[in-house]
């Protein structure tokens, strides 16, 4: 995996792979159809003089040969595409360093202001709603998995919605500095379940490109893919 410090660096990665990868698409069809010819040939040279390959027959197989040749550059032109989109998301990527963003995922931590060891620092996170919600509720869980905040919203449009825990819990207490989990649910006005996720905050620190695409380093959230961005704060 290289590591993208600057556009430069970026583009220049990608450029590489992308002029390897056509060139190795370009070979493979250069090499397809001389093998193709050289079969044809061959086959037109060791004919029965008696039973001759029709003139319908031989065009099929022409026909046949530039059918080939046409997936084949198709594919060479695919491939060049999907070179030119992960360099151009390179590059636009390596502007979120530094950028703080909601991802999909139930991660959420508290901690203390190093200040002051009484006051808890509120910590950001969000869900998106699919459609539009009566009502969410969000509870935020200790790692033996018990309840200690429950956040209920009203009704909720469809999108992104930030939010933040002081890190208290339902009694207006501060809870042990660490990491929590989220669990959301949404109802629609017909009392039916709505589509909801749960938003984690991060980080962009640095950003990776890797054979599976666009990576960001999110520090103590992991590795994310660029898809996984919700929110841009």
């Amino acid at each position: 995996m290289t590591t993208v410090d600057s556009n430069t660096t970026g583009q220049a990665v990608s450029g590489s792979s992308l002029a390897a990868s056509t060139a190795e698409a370009a070979k493979r069809a250069e090499d397809m159809k001389n093998q193709f010819m050289t079969l044809l040939i061959t086959q037109i040279r060791n004919q029965d003089p008696l039973n001759p390959m029709e003139n319908a027959e031989f065009t099929t197989q022409l026909a046949q040969m530039e059918t080939v040749n046409g997936i084949t550059q198709l594919n060479t032109t695919l491939q060049a595409l999907s070179g030119q989109m992960d360099m151009t998301q390179s590059m636009q990527a390596a502007t979120l360093i530094g950028k703080e963003v909601l991802v999909t995922g139930n991660k959420i931590s508290t901690g203390s202001s190093p200040d002051d060891p009484n006051t808890k620092v509120a910590t950001p996170f969000g869900v998106d709603l699919i459609s539009p919600a009566e009502k969410v509720k969000v509870a935020i869980l200790d790692g033996s998995g018990k309840v200690v905040r429950n956040v209920e919203l009203g009704p909720v449009n469809p999108g992104v919605v930030s939010l933040e825990w002081d890190g208290l819990n339902d009694a207006g207490e501060p809870v042990p500095d660490g990491a929590y989990t989220l669990d959301v649910s949404g109802v629609g006005a017909d009392g039916s379940a709505v589509g909801v996720e749960a938003l984690t905050y991060g980080q962009v620190s640095s950003i990776a490109y890797a054979s599976n695409g666009v990576r960001l380093d999110l520090g103590l959230m992991g590795s994310r893919s660029l898809f996984d961005v919700r929110k841009i704060m």
